[in-house]
Order: structure tokens, then C-alpha cells, then sequence
């Protein structure tokens, strides 16, 4: 027996929901809270399995958590490095940034290779070209990343990274607070949750500047403090929910909302002819007049679509009229949600890494399997359109990223449940 997200589909979603804060901040900002020499407060966590996972791997270094509600209050007074559990490790991707705060914290670490969901290849290497930039030796051994710096320690540098990637900047941030001297990093990913996790470490004393465009500089400072900090809402749930919203509302409103961090799923959406009145913090979805267009999508780094929201936008290029096509360039390999999709009836194939897609075929209710977080989502939106009942099985790596996701969609209206079944 395992269990299963059961969706029974049709139903009319209204009201309004508010978006949590946002997983991919949160993994980093946990790490990076381990810097400080006194403790740390995290407002607006999102209870998802993820924020356990790192919880845990925080417990194992004797550091001190308190999570109650969405506050999470980190005290790394008594922090101690031990070799990272390689099971906790494989468990979630975002562990790897345990290797830029040990570095900074205990100037050595030693860190098993990252999990997460399978997209394809996601190689560390920038990571530890920075790393190495910084004066850090990185060996690779037995599975496991063992980093060291010699007695002067970390010292600022000028790092050029060969991609754009979000996990290699942050990981470099939180190497280089305390690395003696500027560093600067260039070819620096945007995201909004980089700009999070700058805003943390500065709050902590740190002195990170250009978060958010290409070029980051870094000072490096002594000693680095607890504070407070909020989480800022999670524009990837955002998105999934205005998606839902597109493909079965008739009128919901999704607070919490930077609108600015959705801008390329907005102008997607529009220009599919879904209804839009967006607010300061919030959106309002209502139902379309007539049937929504078929268009093409190219995911981009930030500020363009978000390879995070292809999947989950898929099932509503399957309600439109017409041809519609996918290119993800950020992970060509995000595809697995395809097979799943036609099972239920949909038409859609794959060629040359990119997904066409032949709208107007209503979904039928089938048994489909979550390969992982964003497919997940992808498999419920897909169950909220189809007829008869969905039964999504690896509901686990939906549970990484969404908070109360089956209270969230049942409060709009949505017949959805967990459920023991035999596989």
C-alpha cells in the first residue's frame, strides 16, 4: 500500500488562496542561516517535506530548530561540521548549499552528492569552479565532496561563470561573506530568490550588492549575526495555482502575489485569452468566453518563462484550440510528464527535445505516476480537467514543493484526497 493523490475531476474551482513562501528561497536561506553566531528567525517557511529534510541535516550538526507554523528559528551557537548524511543528502538537490556555509563556517566540509528530481543532467561544476576560485581544494571521493581551505582561508576572487546557473551563484555567496577581500562574480544568475537570500545575509552583516542583474560583489566581512527575515512568496506555486485557476475557474483570486516574478507566465497567459485583473499583490483568474488559443513557449533563465512552470502549463496548452509547442531550454530533458499526460488522452509528443502539443482532447481520469516535483503539479492540474478519477502515485515529490496543497484546492473547490492504495 502506498499513497495516492486522488483527484476527481470537473469541478468548478472559486475563492481565493493564498501562495506560501517560496520552497526555492527557503532551501537556500536555511543553509545560509548557518553562518550567523546567534540565531536566526524565518518567517512565512512553507511546510513542505523539503524544509524537514534540512531541518534534520541541521539537527545532525547540533544545531538548535524551532519550526511552529511557518516560523522557523535556526540557533547554530553550538554548530559542530560532521560529514553530511548521505540518505538526508540524497533526499533533496538543495543540500549542496551546505557546502559554500561549512566552507565559510568551518573553513571544510564534507557533503554527499546532491538529490533532488531527475531533469537530466544538472552537473555541480560551476559550483566548484567558484569553490576553487575562492582558494578552496574540492576531491570528489566515495560519492561525497570533501572541500578544505588552508589556514589563511577563503580569499576573494573573480569568478566568471561558464552558465547562468541559480544554485552555483548562491552557493558562491555564501563561500565568499567571508572571504577576505571583494569578490566578484560575473554571468550571475537573476532570480528572485537570489535577491532573498542577499537580503538575508545582509541583514546578518554581510555586505552582498547587485543581487538580481549579471555582475554580484561581495565584501567580505568578520562576523556575520542572527536577525529576522521573510520569506518571499513562492512565485513558482503562484503560477501553478493562476494555471489551475486558467484551466477549471470560474472566478479565484490568488493572493501573496509579486506580480513582477510572473511577468513571463502573465504575458503566456494573455496572450492565450485568459481573463487577467492583476493587482498590487495579487491576481484574479475568471473563465475565458471562448475557447483559449494555442501558442509556443521557450523557457528562459529569469525574468523569462520559468522552466519551473513548463510542466505545470502544459495541460492548459491541451484545453486550447489548435497546435501548441514547448522548448525548454533549461532542462531539454523535462519531458516525463509526457507519457503521463497521454495516458489520460491527451496528444502530445516529443521530438528533438521539443513538445508539440494537438489541443481540444478532453483528459480521462487514469492511474499516472509523479516523476518528480514540477510533474507532479502537472499530473494534478491535468486531473482537475479530466473526467473521472486521476490517481497520481509519487506523491511524495509533490510534498517537497507545495504547502497544503490539497487544502488549498479543496477550500476553491477542487474533490481531490489522499489515499492508501495497492500499487
Amino acid at each position: 500500500m502506498t499513497q495516492k493523490l486522488i483527484v476527481n475531476g470537473g469541478k468548478e474551482l472559486a475563492g481565493e488562496v493564498t501562495i506560501s513562501g517560496a520552497k526555492n528561497s527557503t532551501v537556500a536561506l536555511i543553509p545560509a542561516a548557518v553562518l550567523a553566531d546567534s540565531p536566526v528567525t524565518l518567517e512565512g517557511v512553507p511546510n513542505i517535506s523539503d524544509v524537514y529534510s534540512l531541518i534534520s541535516i541541521l539537527n545532525e550538526m547540533n544545531v538548535k530548530t524551532s519550526f511552529e507554523g511557518t516560523t522557523l528559528t535556526i540557533d547554530p551557537t553550538d554548530m559542530v561540521s560532521v560529514p553530511m548524511p548521505t540518505g538526508k543528502i540524497k533526499s533533496l538537490r538543495a543540500s549542496y548549499y551546505f557546502m559554500g556555509a561549512l566552507l565559510t563556517k568551518f573553513g571544510q566540509g564534507v557533503v554527499g552528492l546532491p538529490g533532488g528530481c531527475f531533469l537530466g543532467p544538472r552537473p555541480i561544476d560551476q559550483h566548484l569552479k567558484g569553490f576553487r576560485a575562492l582558494g578552496a581544494t574540492v576531491e570528489n571521493e566515495r560519492g561525497a565532496m570533501y572541500l578544505k581551505t588552508d589556514e589563511d582561508g577563503l580569499q576573494a576572487a573573480r569568478i566568471y561563470f561558464d552558465v547562468v546557473s541559480i544554485g552555483a551563484t548562491i552557493n558562491v555567496m555564501l563561500a565568499a561573506v567571508k572571504a577576505k577581500g571583494r569578490t566578484i562574480i560575473e554571468n550571475a544568475a537573476r532570480e528572485p530568490e537570489i535577491i532573498d537570500v542577499a537580503t538575508l545575509l545582509n541583514n546578518m552583516g554581510a555586505k552582498v550588492r547587485g543581487a538580481g542583474t549579471d555582475v554580484i560583489r561581495i565584501d567580505g566581512v568578520e562576523e556575520m549575526h542572527g536577525c529576522r527575515h521573510t520569506v518571499i512568496p513562492d512565485r513558482i506555486e503562484a503560477g501553478t495555482y493562476l494555471i489551475m485557476a486558467a484551466a477549471k475557474g470560474k472566478d479565484v483570486k490568488i493572493n501573496n502575489i509579486i506580480v513582477e516574478h510572473l511577468e513571463g507566465l502573465i504575458a503566456k497567459m494573455e496572450e492565450m485569452g485568459v481573463p487577467l485583473e492583476i493587482g498590487e499583490d495579487y491576481v484574479r483568474v475568471t473563465a475565458p468566453d471562448g475557447p483559449l488559443k494555442g501558442i509556443s513557449i521557450k523557457t528562459l533563465p529569469y525574468p523569462g518563462f520559468a522552466t519551473d512552470l513548463q510542466q505545470p502549463f502544459t495541460p492548459l496548452l491541451m484545453t486550447a484550440k489548435g497546435e501548441s509547442m514547448i522548448v525548454d531550454t533549461i532542462y531539454p530533458k523535462r519531458i516525463k510528464h509526457i507519457p503521463e499526460l497521454n495516458r489520460m488522452g491527451a496528444n502530445a509528443r516529443v521530438e528533438s527535445d521539443v513538445i508539440l502539443i494537438e489541443g481540444g482532447h478532453q483528459l480521462e481520469g487514469a492511474e499516472v505516476m509523479a516523476t518528480d516535483l514540477r510533474a507532479g503539479a502537472c499530473l494534478v492540474v491535468a486531473g482537475l480537467l479530466a473526467d473521472g478519477e486521476t490517481v497520481i502515485g509519487g506523491v511524495e515529490h509533490i510534498l517537497r514543493g507545495y504547502d497544503n496543497i490539497v487544502e488549498k484546492l479543496t477550500a476553491l473547490g477542487a474533490d481531490l484526497h489522499m489515499e492508501d492504495r495497492e500499487d
